[in-house]
């Protein structure tokens, strides 16, 4: 997984945020699926970078093909 995405339990509940920020990677898909482009989160979050918000897009296609097992 890239290193710019992680979960520490002492940070936002352990929830998977961007290296050196409280950003959780949730709030980042957010402003992208409301039509944001990536300069306007970074307007938003001065703290990201490109590189971090293409790493919370390949954490979200990681996250797709998990595969779930039958109950």
């Amino acid at each position: 997984m890239n290193p710019c995405i992680v979960s520490d339990p002492s940070i936002c509940g352990g929830e998977p945020c961007v290296r050196g920020t409280r950003i959780p990677v949730h709030i980042v898909f957010s402003h992208l699926a409301a039509g944001e482009d990536y300069d306007t989160v970074l307007k938003h979050f001065p703290r990201l970078t490109h590189e971090d918000i293409f790493a919370c897009l390949e954490y979200a296609a990681f996250l797709a093909t998990e595969k779930v097992a039958p109950a």
